[in-house]
């Protein structure tokens, strides 16, 4: 009779997932100081494991019921403290100083690089999947991306190449140069951009106005869409406002992508450049 109580206790425990050898071997308690990180744990179906966010990862929306620990750039060390994360996903804009003294509490921060291509998106995904047990299910999306990448670069080959200008930054003008996932997204959907080979993102309205782009892309982050759009609409010379060829996109999709993520805004960049091909 003892020997089947010791049984039935140890099938309960096993039943509740204590003797699962993930339990142990990878982190239970995470806390995400990125919203892109946090939305590529969602979608490696890690997001029990999430106990905080910043303030600025809003997806997917369930995301947003997350305890709040802070900014990206200003996390809150007391309450990172109070959640007890066992590992805490850091950034590069995440505070140096926050991050040692965590350290110094014992507490295990990863850094992951911002990725500058499609494929250390993939590559800096993959490593996440690893660090949260999630690696089989990583591959899998990746795989998936690429194929489906690869079909929508064959899609627009032969396509008219469109020059692109893409504005993420007012006062000073500040765009991306080829050292950054979003010139993927210019070439991938078959699009030139003007910025390409730049030594930084710094560029003047002068020289826009020099490269003359067909396309100009603005995304939302922090500047006032709209009010960008009518400052443009001024450079009558422009072939972009000649032609009403100024978009506004969606700065979360664009500048915060996932590897399935970055399939479904390089179909919207397909659409914006070559919408006037059909």
């Amino acid at each position: 009779m003892r020997v089947l109580i010791i049984i039935i206790f140890l099938f309960n425990i096993c039943a509740q997932g204590f003797c699962s050898p993930e339990d142990f071997s990878y982190p239970r308690r995470i806390i995400s100081l990125g919203p892109a990180l946090t939305e590529q744990l969602y979608l490696l179906g890690a997001e029990d494991k999430l106990v905080g966010v910043t303030t600025y990862c809003k997806r997917p929306l369930d995301a947003q019921k997350k305890e709040k620990i802070g900014t990206v750039l200003d996390a809150n060390l007391e309450k990172i403290i109070y959640l007890e994360p066992d590992l805490v996903l850091a950034t590069p804009l995440t505070n140096p100083k926050t991050i040692e003294k965590l350290k110094s509490l014992r507490v295990e921060v990863v850094i992951l690089l911002t990725a500058k291509s499609f494929s250390q998106i993939c590559e800096e995904f993959l490593e996440l999947g690893r660090i949260v047990g999630r690696e089989k299910r990583a591959k899998e999306i990746i795989r998936q991306a690429k194929i489906e990448v690869d079909i929508l670069r064959e899609k627009v080959k032969n396509l008219l190449k469109v020059k692109v200008f893409v504005q993420v930054g007012a006062n000073p003008l500040f765009t991306v140069t080829d050292d950054s996932f979003f010139n993927d997204f210019i070439e991938f959907a078959g699009g030139i951009n003007i910025a390409h080979g730049a030594k930084s993102g710094l560029y003047s309205r002068e020289r826009v106005l020099e490269d003359n782009p067909d396309v100009i892309i603005i995304t939302t982050m922090g500047i006032g869409g709209e009010g960008e759009k009518k400052v443009w609409r001024k450079f009558k010379s422009l072939g972009a406002v000649r032609n009403d060829r100024i978009y506004i996109v969606d700065e979360y999709k664009f500048c915060s992508p996932t590897p399935l993520s970055f399939v479904a805004a390089l179909e919207e960049m397909i659409e914006v450049l070559h919408s006037q091909d059909e």
